[in-house]
Formats: structure tokens, sequence, C-alpha cells
């Protein structure tokens, strides 16, 4: 059963993410782990669209299915490549305190398997089906990237999405 992450809760790990301003409040927050499968990933980026679209980011605007379509990538990637029997992925998505950016991570437990900064396709048949994920996050995204998992094995993948508008 997949729960939302409790703050208290000592026995989940928690997802780094860039520091806040001291002096403001942080924004809201949205974490979950999920099963790392099709439908863990499904159920992650069907619960961020919920939630953005809560925040003040409604559906069918330019940031909220930009903002979806990172989750779908980045989960996708955390249960095809960043899969270990077992083991689960987590997601967190924040407003940052000044109501700008939105930065979604997701957190895999597979240590040896890196994300690699995307090329342009050499080839312009684009006869392949995949490899081009990372090439979409890294036009969608203000600025994205990966660090290795502090508290554990694994690594954390985050894009940083800026919004037109103040999220309320």
């Amino acid at each position: 059963m997949t729960k939302p992450i409790n703050s208290t809760d000592t026995t989940q790990p928690a997802t780094p993410c860039a520091p806040l301003k001291a002096s403001s409040p942080p924004g809201p927050a949205f974490e979950m782990r999920f099963t790392s499968t099709p439908r863990g990933a499904r159920l992650a980026r069907r619960l961020a669209a919920v939630r953005l679209d809560a925040w003040g980011i409604p559906y069918g605007t330019d940031p909220h299915d930009a903002i979806v379509l990172i989750v779908a990538e980045f989960t996708a990637n955390a249960v095809s490549h960043g899969h270990v029997p077992g083991r689960d992925f987590h997601l967190r998505l924040q407003v940052t305190p000044d109501g700008r950016t939105v930065r979604v991570e997701v957190t895999d437990t597979r240590t040896e398997r890196h994300p690699r900064r995307p090329a342009l396709p050499k080839s312009a048949a684009g006869i392949e089906e995949n490899g081009r994920g990372l090439l979409l996050v890294s036009q969608l995204a203000t600025r994205w990237d990966w660090h290795p998992r502090p508290d554990g094995p694994g690594k954390t993948i985050w894009a940083e999405c800026a919004l037109s508008s103040r999220v309320r």
C-alpha cells in the first residue's frame, strides 16, 4: 500500500531539495512513495496533476502540462531504468516560496545507472522509439540535473519549471 510520507516518520528517507531562503516560508509540497511499476508511475502522474490543480496551476495550462509530462518521464525512467526489486521510487513536488517555480524530484534506489545529458538525435529519420525523454525534459524545464541520493543507494533526478504567474 502506498502512503504519503509523514514528516515524523523516521523510517522513510527525506529527499534533499534546493536550499530555500530562510526568511521565506516553504511553498506547498507533496511527496509520496510509489511502487516501482508502470501502475505506480501512472498513479504518480495522476496525483501530481491533481495536486498542481489544487495549488492553482490548472489543468490544460502550459505549466501544468509541462510539469505533468516531466513527472511522467521521470517516473517512467525510475520504473524502467532505476528499478530494484522490492524497492519503491519517491516523488516530491514543491513550489518555491516566491510561487514562481515548481521543482519535481524523483528518487530511485539504483546506483549504477545514471541519467545522461541528452544530445540531439543524429538521424533525421527519427526511427528510434526511446531515448528522447530527457531531451524533452530539457526543452520543458528551466533547468534539470541529478545527484546521488545522500541517505542511501540511488539517485535523485530533478527539474525546475518556471510558472508564468504566482501560485496561490
